[in-house]
């Protein structure tokens, strides 16, 4: 598939060569796995649980973990074209020849793109027509917990945590691979791993009761990592070339959530509460700035601000982030979670926007979901985000709830322009967003059994909420797109019946269903018509006492508990959080003789695990301030000579930027900044080289605000670049701001072997030619040129290579179109272009120094 990299648009999406990355000897790798995210590499390396497997498999020697992300439309078209199959980023090694498959099941509307994935890897959809040969397709992630409409398609699920499980299955793939075993005596095996669902070892009954075909073997139970202090964690994640959607360094600090909140798909199946150590915090920390030399930190929870030692973890963080200028950002908020004492850290360094989710706005509401907080909480959480220098605030509601009213509705205006009204008066730039999404009924939650509101009624409330938050141009009103929450409740309670809908979808063409741009509602709607069912079937209300498709996994809560919880609700009575309180009989934990059905690795007991006992805030105070430091402050600067070779010709000159940038970071060099709202760091840039280009006369000039002598610079930064780009001189520049650019420019052309004779004597016209009109299509149109007076030296020197120098004094044009248009068969990627040197005007030394 990499050799299909330079006809792509965003070609370092597919180059597998970033920081980070993992590269295993093949001939030691006893199993391979390709840890496949059904969706865009953007939206994949942003998914922290990814990178978490990564991390667990590659730690351990033998087994190889890889990634592949589902390719764009335009790169598809050519995998097809060239009948060459869908294959991994690190070793290019197609899907069908890994010995695992590993989906990342996030939520329902990727079931599709797991298909698409299948198909470009030549594999047939359904586990039992793959036979004995090709790998092992199996999921996880949060929708494994009921996948049953995509259940026949994988040979294998893991339910709950997968750094223990992912491994064990590996090595069980590569001991059956030695022993020889056929694929049910694989799949056998696999069932004695914790967390492990093989779907063809149950079958569904006429009544939709699962029906176990294997003794023994009636339960799935989540697998469970006790204790996250033992379990790996990245230090050094792989750092994209390209921009990812959340372009950070992720730290879980905790995993599962006890508030109880009754809607809530993770607070239920990722029980009990776990937190990582505050030394284990701080060593990750460091360890991931410092090796990845991300600009931004995000404590990364299901609830964050619940941690129970936030301030220790902020105060024991908050130096290093001051002095690197690295923001540090929270998810969502609950109300009232936040001390003064960390709201007044996080206004001392780079700000990123603040969250809460109320979820609903009426009291009466909250209490039927087991909120917990207060219109006191939210209003005062406001007020001192406000007080500190925030002008943007974001929050989150959910409509169609169960015993929803107009008034409730209502409310979410009404709430919005409260939170408003705690901005000091003459605040500039205020703004406050309301995110609204459709309520949909999830598996495992108290709310399981409930019906979603239908279409027209999401549609009637959002209208309702434009119409009011119109009124105020410093309120915002955003909202999930109601066809998307129609097709996800309709997935996320079914059962396998739904599978071969699955398969028309994407024969239809339903793929990316996730994006907005992306989505259609009308394919899915004449698909259940041909089927002749009906979609809202599977949005009703159903029978608390009748089977459902999910009955045979636990991730055990009890469906007693479950129960109690929603006739709660129903009653508008709420639940305490277990952490800090009585036990609420969920039934997961197993401490102090308990019952429970799961059971840890390493026979730990399944408990919380907290940093702290005490409900209240700690009573830690902000550390004091550094003295400012001025960030403008210009105390040497550099010109760096760098080559840019191999996988790094593909990096644009955006993302060239931002991998100096936090490669610098990683070195340890100490940029200066701008000045202004958003500080940027004081690089610049020579002539943006084509993308394709290789380069050994790359320069960019910067400021640092600490002096160095030009050899360290280029000690320290050199180890820290990553492959394809290297130091090839530094030079220390007078203190002005302005460099100047070179006037020259000289590039080597290879043209492949059989179109040598020709090209070259086109080269041999243009040089004996007066004129040479260059005309190509621009943002404002055709525009054409005369080249020839560009090329101010020409040197052909057969059989396959012509170096020519270009003056770009007066006008520039790319030296790949020049090329293309001198020798029109020419074709992008088949030939290849360096810029071998520059030289200024007025004398300045050229580079590489002429000898």
């Amino acid at each position: 598939m990499r050799e299909l990299v330079p006809w792509l648009q965003k070609p370092t999406q597919y180059l597998g060569a970033e920081w980070g990355r993992a590269a295993k000897d093949p001939s030691e790798v006893r199993a391979r796995a390709a840890l496949a995210f059904p969706d865009y590499y953007e939206v994949g390396m942003s998914y922290v649980g990814g990178r978490i497997l990564y991390e667990c498999v590659n730690r351990v020697p033998g087994l190889a973990a890889e990634r592949v992300f589902t390719p764009s439309d335009e790169a598809a078209a050519m995998l097809r074209e060239r009948k060459a199959p869908l294959c991994t980023l690190e070793s290019d090694t197609p899907l069908a020849a890994c010995d695992v498959l590993a989906f990342h099941l996030t939520h329902e509307l990727c079931y599709t793109n797991v298909l698409y994935m299948l198909d470009l890897a030549g594999l047939p959809f359904r586990a039992r027509e793959r036979g004995e040969g090709g790998p092992l397709v199996i999921a996880g992630g949060g929708c494994a917990f009921n996948a049953e409409p995509v259940a026949p398609f994988f040979d294998a699920m893991v339910l709950g945590d997968g750094e223990e499980a992912l491994v064990a299955v590996l090595e069980a793939v590569a001991a059956a691979k030695a022993e020889g075993l056929s694929r049910r005596e694989r799949l056998l095996r696999l069932t004695a791993i914790p967390g492990v669902y093989i779907p063809e070892f149950f079958d569904i009954g006429p009544d939709g009761a699962v029906i176990p075909l294997v003794p023994g073997y009636e339960l799935v139970t989540k697998a469970v990592v006790a204790d996250l202090d033992d379990a790996p964690f990245p230090g050094c994640q792989v750092v994209p070339y390209a921009q990812a959607v959340h372009d950070r360094l992720s730290v879980e600090i905790a995993r599962g959530c006890t508030r109880g909140c009754r809607f809530c798909h993770a607070g239920m199946v990722y029980r009990p509460v776990r937190e990582r150590s505050l030394p284990t915090l701080e060593k990750l920390v460091a360890e991931g700035l410092s090796r990845t030399g991300y600009e931004e930190l995000s404590f990364l929870s299901l609830s964050t601000g619940d941690f129970s030692a936030l301030e220790s973890l902020f105060a024991q963080s908050i130096d290093r982030c001051r002095r690197e200028q690295v923001a540090v950002s929270l998810p969502s908020l609950r109300a009232g979670t936040l001390s003064d004492s960390i709201l007044s850290m996080m206004a001392g360094i780079r700000r990123t926007g603040a969250t809460m989710a109320p979820e609903a706005a009426t009291q009466r509401l909250r209490d039927v979901i087991n909120k917990g907080i207060t219109e006191d909480d939210i209003l005062d959480h406001a007020r001192r985000l406000f007080a500190r220098g925030w002008q943007q605030v974001k929050l989150y509601f959910m409509i169609g709830l169960p015993t929803e009213t107009e008034e409730d509705v209502r409310g979410i205006f009404e709430l919005a322009k409260r939170v408003l009204a705690q901005a000091p008066p003459g605040t500039k730039r205020l703004q406050v967003t309301a995110a609204i999404s459709p309520f949909v009924p999830k598996p495992h939650t108290p709310f399981q059994w409930e019906a979603q509101i239908t279409l027209d009624q999401i549609r009637q409330r959002v209208g309702l909420l434009r119409d009011l938050f119109s009124s105020d141009r410093r309120l915002t009103l955003r909202w999930h797109e109601p066809e998307m929450s129609f097709l996800e409740g309709v997935f996320s309670r079914a059962g396998r019946e739904l599978a071969p809908l699955v398969e028309a979808g994407y024969r239809e063409g339903a793929l990316f269903c996730s994006w907005v741009d992306r989505f259609d509602l009308a394919p899915w709607l004449r698909i259940f018509e041909t089927a002749g069912l009906e979609p809202a079937a599977w949005l009703a209300a159903r029978d608390p006492d009748a089977p459902l498709p999910w009955d045979h996994l636990s991730c055990g809560v009890s469906a007693g508990y479950l129960r109690r919880e929603r006739d709660k609700a129903l009653s508008g009575r709420l639940t305490g959080d277990c952490r800090f309180g009585d036990c609420t009989g969920c039934g997961v934990c197993g401490h102090e003789g308990r019952k429970t059905v799961l059971a840890a690795a390493g026979g730990l007991e399944i408990r919380p695990r907290l940093n702290r006992s005490e409900r209240e805030h700690e009573a830690v105070a902000a550390p004091p301030a550094p003295p400012r430091e001025d960030l403008t402050r210009k105390a040497a600067h550099l010109r760096l000579w760098f080559s840019k070779t191999g996988s790094a010709v593909y990096l644009s000159q955006l993302e060239l930027g931002r991998v100096f940038e936090r490669s610098l970071r990683r070195a340890g060099l100490r940029p200066s900044f701008s000045a202004g709202y958003h500080p940027l760091p004081q690089l610049s840039f020579g002539r943006a080289l084509p993308v394709g280009v290789s380069s050994r006369a790359e320069w960019m000039a910067l400021f640092l605000r600490e002096p160095i002598a030009a050899e360290e610079f280029a000690a320290r930064l050199g180890p820290n670049l990553p492959e394809g780009l290297a130091v090839a001189g530094v030079e220390a520049l007078p203190p002005g701001k302005k460099v100047a650019q070179p006037v020259f420019e000289t590039f080597e052309l290879v043209v492949p072997v059989e179109q040598a004779s020709d090209c070259l004597e086109h080269w041999r016209d243009f040089a004996r030619s007066g004129t040479f009109p260059v005309t190509w299509e621009s943002k404002k149109g055709p525009r054409t040129l005369d080249a020839r007076p560009l090329i101010v030296a020409l040197d052909i020197a057969p059989p396959v290579t012509v170096r020519f120098t270009c003056s770009f004094a007066e006008t520039y044009v790319s030296p790949l179109r020049l090329a293309e248009a001198v020798c029109p068969h020419l074709v992008r990627g088949l030939y290849g272009m360096t810029k071998v040197g520059v030289a200024f005007a007025g004398g300045e030394t050229p580079f590489p120094a002429e000898r």
